[in-house]
């Protein structure tokens, strides 16, 4: 299997009226990256972010399965997997591209759980292609930190979570996007990333870069962080890469 964990995808642009198909980003080699993996007339199943969020789901749905022709993807088949049809997991085998939607990382980690995906990628060869959420749900422990208003003062919210196994890489995603935010009172990153990362390497990926998983390589493409007891390190920049 080979891999690529975004921390964005593109595909779409939010408009007043909903989402309307766009391409695929292109920073960081994005697009030529999944281009040359890219089997032709592929068949490409998604994994929700919410399996009871049948409107979003229905969207992206509709949405990627423009995008990816609009970005020279072509394809023969896409299906969205979420609550209304959880058997359709069971065609993964057939399928050249699993996409692994964003979405609340709890939610989707648990819908994984009920289909048992974990277990069903072990014998799967084909591209795994995930952003936000999705990405996160990807490694063997993930790092589900708090998003919600009331989750960072939960003292029963759980902030590590068995996850699929792809990787061993905690992805942070939308750094430059929420390296300001706050939440239930404290600042995301500096109050409670950093808290949670003692012991624990986190990768904090800005929308357009990356890694890329092949050939047992990990390679960070793009502007990246490393966040680890606590301090935060710049560790990779835009148009260059980096293997861990």
């Amino acid at each position: 299997m080979k891999a690529i964990l975004t921390s964005a995808l593109g595909g779409y642009i939010k408009t007043a009226d909903g989402r309307i198909p766009d391409t695929l980003l292109e920073a960081n080699g994005l697009l030529d990256t999944l281009r040359s993996l890219w089997k032709a007339g592929s068949k490409v199943m998604i994994i929700c972010g919410s399996p009871d969020n049948h409107d979003k789901n229905d969207s992206i749905l509709s949405c990627l399965r423009a995008a990816f022709p609009m970005s020279g993807l072509s394809i023969s088949e896409i299906l969205m997997c979420d609550g209304r049809n959880r058997e359709s997991v069971d065609r993964l085998p057939e399928m050249d591209v699993l996409v692994l939607a964003g979405g609340h990382v709890p939610t989707q980690n648990a819908f994984m759980k009920e289909l048992r995906l974990k277990e069903k990628l072990q014998a799967w060869n084909g591209l795994l292609l995930a952003w936000s959420a999705g990405s996160m749900n990807c490694a063997e422990t993930v790092y589900a930190g708090p998003e919600l208003p009331g989750e960072a003062v939960d003292p029963e919210y759980q902030r590590w979570i068995s996850g699929l196994g792809v990787t061993q890489i905690n992805i942070f995603p939308h750094f430059e996007d929420l390296r300001e935010e706050m939440l239930d009172g404290m600042r995301l990153v500096e109050d409670i990333t950093y808290s949670d990362s003692f012991g624990h390497e986190i990768i904090a990926l800005n929308n357009g870069s990356y890694i890329l998983i092949e050939d047992g390589q990990e390679i960070i493409c793009g502007e990246a962080y490393r966040i680890l007891d606590g301090t935060l390190e710049q560790i990779c920049a835009d148009n260059q890469q980096i293997v861990l």
